[in-house]
């Protein structure tokens, strides 16, 4: 299961609040990309697709694809603030490695190669 912290709920609550179309989900997702192969995407929406777990922190609806959960299953979800701005932190225990962007992460332990795209990344 993946956890939140109060002030990544929050958060979540509050953009989703502000979002034109009145969201009805939060997805969690886990794509390839980023400084080290998978990045993380958090995306507001209305589709539930077949397959999908579904579960309930606080209010938020939250769902997430079978696929990206086993690739984050016990993952904390937290939202801080710095001079930099506000983001979204991953701790996930099945990570082997993580780029310092926060948000890219592998699965294997091969050394990370240096990625152009790294300041790029964001949610």
């Amino acid at each position: 299961m993946i956890q939140f912290s109060q002030a990544a709920i929050r958060e979540l609550k509050r953009l989703q609040s502000k979002t034109s179309h009145g969201s009805e989900w939060v997805r969690i997702a886990v794509v390839e990309g980023g400084c080290a192969g998978l990045l993380y995407d958090l995306q507001f929406g209305h589709t539930r697709q077949p397959g999908d777990q579904h579960f309930t922190v606080d209010t938020v609806q939250v769902l997430v694809s079978a696929e990206a959960l086993s690739r984050c299953d016990g993952m904390t979800i937290d939202y801080s603030e710095d001079l930099m701005g506000g983001n979204f932190r991953f701790a996930n225990p099945l990570a082997r490695q993580t780029c310092g962007c926060g948000v890219s992460f592998s699965l294997d332990a091969s050394p990370l190669e240096p990625a152009e795209d790294c300041q790029d990344a964001s949610l």
